[in-house]
């Protein structure tokens, strides 16, 4: 039985990723194109009746209808597969957040909480010279705590304002528990 719903989930796939390129395509569209100036090519014949309307009407809802599910699932195979592949990439990179796996299945929020940890990432790396000098969020704040210990010691002016910064940083800090407890 579980064979028999994997080819029938299978042909359906098959069939809406098939149905999906073909309604793309340039002769898909030719063809709608056609029928529409055939029908108002037909119009006069009919004299514009309330039938002749209700073709035109009938006939491109129920296309509509159905296309929406063949797209959807076809869509949502092609979403799948970009996830799993980019997944892929940040499991297999050493220098990339592994927390991001699995972010398609966080909430709204705990993905508002993770982009502001990106924008504080920017916002660090706008700091630097080199766009290349960071590869995470833990490593561009290692990294900048260590210019800001460096400068500690030459500049006692920019020892207070460092520590200005680190209180406000802290008190950014505060989500990435939730982060944390949801990737893993």
């Amino acid at each position: 039985m579980k064979d028999s719903k994997n080819k029938s989930s299978g042909g359906f796939e098959k069939f809406a990723s098939a149905v999906s390129k073909a309604a793309g395509s340039t002769a898909a569209f030719t063809g709608a194109f056609c029928v529409v100036v055939g029908w108002a090519i037909c119009g006069p014949f009919f004299d514009y009746s309330e039938t002749w309307q209700l073709v035109i009407n009938t006939g491109t809802t129920i296309i509509t209808f159905l296309m929406v599910f063949l797209i959807q699932k076809a869509q949502n195979k092609d979403s799948l597969a970009i996830q799993l592949k980019l997944n892929e990439l940040v499991a297999s990179n050493d220098h990339s957040s592994n927390r991001l796996v699995d972010i398609e299945n966080m909430t709204e929020e705990e993905m508002i909480v993770v982009q502001k940890y990106y924008r504080s990432l920017s916002d660090l790396s706008k700091k630097d010279e080199s766009l290349h000098v960071s590869h995470s969020i833990e490593e561009a704040e290692d990294q900048h705590e260590i210019k800001n210990n460096r400068n500690r010691h030459k500049n006692p002016d920019i020892a207070t304002k460092s520590a200005a910064a680190k209180k406000k940083s802290d008190t950014t800090k505060k989500p990435s528990a939730a982060v944390k407890k949801t990737a893993k």
